[in-house]
């Protein structure tokens, strides 16, 4: 189920953006069809799994319709993911590392063209499994449809890995001569920057969004950011590409290519002279060289990343985009998205709210961590059934998980007491199919969760 050949789809330019966005209507989402999410039996037939595999997932899904419903946090205002995926544009999910931005931002996806959307996501570095329940086995730029989703309610979903250096490279041939963008595109540094600087893939990932938005053909366009080390990269990324391409240092080594040769040294003057002599001692001639034949060749595209930075950053701000941060119930990842909430908040981007991740609850919420510890023991001298006390262990273990999770929630709510959020439990293994994209999103948007429990 690999992606088929075919050209890339047609790029607007970007100044008709806003005029298609608000031209073509968004298609009335499937209300009536609330209970999608769990239509796994209907598409099942469609997938070539093994037996095994296909009895999992029947299991995983018959698990999910008598799960339990988790009490929403007390004091947090719940986050209405079917009202979002009905009415927005684009919907960004962020957050650090590892936290399940991938999955998310899939699940998000499936729901909302199983409600009857034509949907698009685009995935940065989603799992193997995943990426081939999606369809996509390779690096490919161009959004394929993914097999298997229910479209009795008309919606549609496409889904791309995003190629960075493609990406670039598209860049360059669509906003250089043909002489300039060769040049360019032979260049060594430039085929070190657009494959592996710093914020590079931040960057193309925005400027994908801004040509997946321009064509006018999804209704909803889910994004996962790239994972960073940290969540602000994201924001600061395009700025930071655009500021590095525009510095004054690389002004400074544009000289060689415009002066050539022994001119350089009476353009540069004395001390500039002696600084170049050391940053050629430091980076060697040739790579010196590069560098000055790559700012030469881009020189006239300067403007044209800061334009697109710019009107990128103002698309995420407008009305019709939502950020989702996800966090893990860890100290660091809810941290971490405490300081993109505020940075948000700062930057007057539109949250949505808070994804909580991988939770963990007990149903025995009597036995307590002290009284299942205090029983093995017992059991234990008296040498008796080792399986329960291992049980009972276990179970204390679980307690005081999800009691620790509780308090950095709480912690993070007594913060951000107006952001909305949702918490979705840990399964039991890792999703790959739509199956369990679609648990994952059943427990998003609770409504199916709260039917199936009722």
């Amino acid at each position: 189920m690999g992606p088929t050949p075919g050209d890339d789809r047609p790029q607007v330019e970007a100044s008709s953006r806003s005029t298609r966005a608000t031209a073509r209507p968004a298609k009335a989402a499937g209300t009536a069809k609330a209970g999608t999410g769990g239509s796994g039996a209907k598409t099942e037939g469609t997938w070539r799994r093994s037996a095994g595999s296909a009895g999992r997932a029947a299991a995983r899904s018959a698990g999910s319709a008598t799960r339990r419903v988790r009490p929403h946090p007390a004091g947090a205002p719940m986050l209405d993911v079917d009202a979002m995926l009905d009415t927005e544009r684009i919907i960004v999910c962020c957050g650090s590392g590892g936290v399940g931005k991938t999955t998310t931002a899939a699940a998000l996806a499936l729901r909302a063209a199983e409600r009857g959307r034509d949907v698009v996501v685009l995935t940065i570095d989603p799992a193997r499994r995943l990426a081939q329940s999606l369809g996509l086995t390779a690096l490919d730029n161009s959004p394929r449809e993914v097999a298997g989703v229910d479209g009795s309610a008309g919606g549609r979903l496409d889904a791309m890995m995003l190629d960075m250096k493609r990406t670039f490279d598209e860049i360059v041939l669509a906003h250089s001569t043909p002489e300039r963008a060769e040049a360019l595109l032979a260049n060594p540094f430039y085929q070190s920057l657009s494959s592996s600087f710093s914020g590079t893939q931040e960057y193309m990932a925005m400027e994908k969004l801004g040509q997946l938005d321009a064509t006018g053909e999804w209704d909803l366009i889910v994004v996962d950011t790239p994972p960073t080390r940290s969540a602000l990269d994201f924001l600061d990324a395009p700025t930071r590409l655009g500021t590095f391409l525009d510095g004054r240092l690389l002004r400074l080594l544009l000289a060689p290519a415009k002066a050539g040769g022994r001119a350089y040294a009476k353009v540069l003057g004395v001390g500039l002279g002696m600084f170049t002599k050391v940053i050629t001692k430091v980076l060697g001639a040739q790579l010196l060289m590069d560098v000055s034949q790559f700012v030469a060749a881009l020189e006239t595209m300067f403007g044209g990343f800061r334009a697109r930075a710019e009107e990128t950053y103002r698309l995420l701000g407008n009305p019709g985009t939502s950020f989702v941060v996800v966090a893990a119930p860890e100290a660091a990842a809810l941290r971490e998205a405490s300081y993109f909430v505020d940075r948000l908040d700062a930057e007057g981007m539109p949250l949505a709210g808070l994804v909580v991740n991988r939770t963990h609850h007990s149903d025995a919420t009597v036995l307590t961590a002290e009284r299942s510890l205090a029983a093995a023991e017992n059991l234990d001298e008296h040498g008796e059934h080792p399986l329960a006390a291992a049980v009972l262990r276990i179970h204390a273990e679980r307690v005081r998980l999800a009691s620790r999770e509780a308090r950095l929630r709480e912690r993070f709510t007594s913060a951000h007491p107006d952001t909305p959020l949702v918490e979705v439990e840990a399964l039991s293994e890792d999703v790959h199919d739509l199956v369990g994209l679609r648990e994952i999103g059943d427990a998003l948007a609770r409504v199916e969760r709260l039917e199936r429990a009722g």
